[in-house]
């Protein structure tokens, strides 16, 4: 006979989602399990019905206090996914929110940034977790890291017009030249948003990245905004594991289940090495808007109060390419993103490019990445 397994599990989010892709996973391999899935969003609380619920296993996304006396009081076993707070003694699986704090401190130090931020929610244990490794990080490379937090949920959260006022404000505070972390990909959306309200370039003058990699969101920033990849997979694939163990009656060696993140999702947002030169700043911000509009490099020198001598000499110094080179960078940048997200044909990606004629893109395109733009496209669709 199946198990009655109850999967208490937010739909609303890519991370919610993911992780109930892991938990389907380990369900394929066995098939015993007959489940039942309540959509409740983060800030519900938990169901009634399982009060009287005479099922086998709970994995919860929205655990309480309330529903942790449930689950004892009944006896059924219950993984807990809830992050939000610190954990309540029970056998819990976590993305390693400290690892992922520090992978984003890493990203941004390796484009050598002398100054960061991290941007995060208050009251939220995820988040602080996140925002004490980055900057212990930081700390550690003799570098300063500036906070900003306001709430997420609940009566005290700001509208999304006072939030950006009071991030611009924020924004106004920190060095020019600046390497900021969001704790998530909402927060980083706000974070880009704010820049560009307050005029600052992104990424010559603050890069920006988030975390959870919720592409849909991280597109919709402009521009779109890198990301550290949680493995949400494996924490649903792990809870999956541990709650199986608990119903045949194993107990678990530990309760903590940290599942470390996969790497870092790079778009635009950091896409850039620290530029403190205000000149070449806003020259490669006119090349990163309007590299796909086919300009070469007197256009830059026109619009950007900078010699062709200077830009030449001072971008080979910063980045080890000539304004030309820059300019297609940028374009084939925009090439292999319509190549992954669209299903545009190439000639028509050639146009909204900058290309004279599709057959010049194909021969820059396999120059730069080494493979066709057909091969390209076949490969990132298959992985």
């Amino acid at each position: 006979m199946k198990r009655h397994v109850a999967l208490i599990v937010e739909t609303s989010s890519i991370y919610g989602r993911q992780v109930l892709s892991g938990i389907i996973q380990h369900m394929r391999m066995f098939d015993d399990w007959s489940v039942f899935l309540d959509q409740h969003d983060l800030t519900q609380e938990p169901p009634r019905w399982l009060a009287n619920w005479s099922g086998d296993g709970i994995i919860s996304r929205t655990t309480t206090p309330e529903l942790l006396q449930t689950a004892q009081a009944t006896g059924v076993p219950l993984i807990e996914l809830t992050d939000r707070h610190q954990s309540h003694g029970r056998t819990y699986v976590w993305s390693d929110d400290a690892a992922i704090g520090r992978m984003g401190a890493e990203h941004l130090l390796e484009r050598g940034f002398r100054e960061f931020g991290f941007c995060g929610f208050t009251n939220e244990a995820w988040s602080e977790r996140r925002q004490v490794a980055f900057s212990q990080r930081i700390e550690a490379a003799q570098r300063r890291c500036h906070q900003y937090e306001s709430p997420w949920y609940g009566p005290d959260a700001l509208s999304w017009e006072e939030e950006q006022q009071r991030l611009r404000g924020w924004l106004r505070t920190l060095p020019t030249s600046c390497g900021i972390m969001a704790c998530n990909d909402l927060r980083g959306h706000q974070v880009v948003d704010a820049c560009l309200q307050e005029g600052l370039a992104v990424p010559e003058e603050v890069a920006i990245i988030g975390a959870d990699n919720d592409t849909l969101l991280c597109r919709v920033c402009s521009p779109p905004m890198s990301s550290v990849i949680p493995n949400a997979e494996g924490v649903g694939f792990r809870a999956a594991e541990l709650l199986t163990q608990l119903m045949n009656g194993e107990v678990p060696k530990q309760t903590e289940h940290l599942i470390p993140p996969l790497g870092v999702a790079e778009r635009q947002s950091t896409d850039v090495v620290a530029i403190d030169d205000p000149d070449i700043a806003a020259a490669l911000r006119y090349i990163r808007e309007n590299a796909c509009r086919g300009i070469n490099v007197a256009d830059v020198t026109d619009n950007v109060a900078i010699s062709r001598s200077s830009l030449e000499r001072k971008l080979r110094q910063y980045l080890g390419r000539t304004p030309q080179q820059e300019i297609r960078h940028v374009q084939i940048k925009r090439v292999s993103e319509l190549l992954t997200s669209t299903d545009l044909p190439a000639e028509q990606i050639a146009i909204l490019c900058g290309f004279d004629n599709p057959e010049y893109m194909y021969v820059v395109f396999r120059r730069v990445v080494g493979m066709t733009p057909g091969k390209f496209r076949s490969k990132a669709k298959s992985g």
